[in-house]
């Protein structure tokens, strides 16, 4: 996996958050993740496909989730119920298209999908390419989340 294509969106992933939710994430150490299983309570997965295609996957802990949720809405969020879901899908899409916006300044033209949203502990991600992906893991004052990315050509 090139880096030129997974660092736009790390970059939209604390973009996104910074703007709308107010939260300042700090990125870990990546590294290859070789199962399915999600690190986080609630996922969502976008594909991508142009100059290189595969899936993003936004993995939140419910901590997190709720934070993030409840910053962006205004008012407390209790639990993964379907306003938080939607929020994952939106935050998805919205980081999606933030990286996308960056690639595009280098010259590389990318579509994404429709996000899915997978709730639950112990959930799985499959990624379009089927392969291992890089895991970015994050730390907010209000808990993990990573980003996971499988990119090819």
């Amino acid at each position: 996996m090139d880096v030129r294509f997974i660092n736009p969106f790390l970059l939209g992933t604390v973009e996104v958050l910074k703007t709308m939710a107010f939260i300042e994430p700090r990125a870990g150490k990546p590294f290859l993740n070789q199962d399915s299983v999600a690190t986080g309570d609630v996922s969502g997965v976008i594909g991508i496909t142009g100059v290189v295609k595969g899936s993003i996957a936004l993995s939140f802990s419910e901590t997190c989730i709720l934070k993030i949720v409840s910053n962006m809405l205004g008012e407390e969020s209790q639990g993964i119920d379907g306003n938080v879901k939607d929020a994952v899908g939106e935050l998805t899409n919205m980081v999606s298209g933030t990286a996308r916006r960056h690639l595009e300044r280098e010259g590389f033209s990318l579509k994404a999908a429709i996000p899915t949203v997978i709730a639950g502990k112990n959930h799985s991600i499959t990624h379009v390419l089927g392969g291992p992906s890089i895991i970015i893991p994050f730390e907010t004052d209000f808990g993990p989340f990573v980003v996971d990315v499988c990119l090819g050509k």
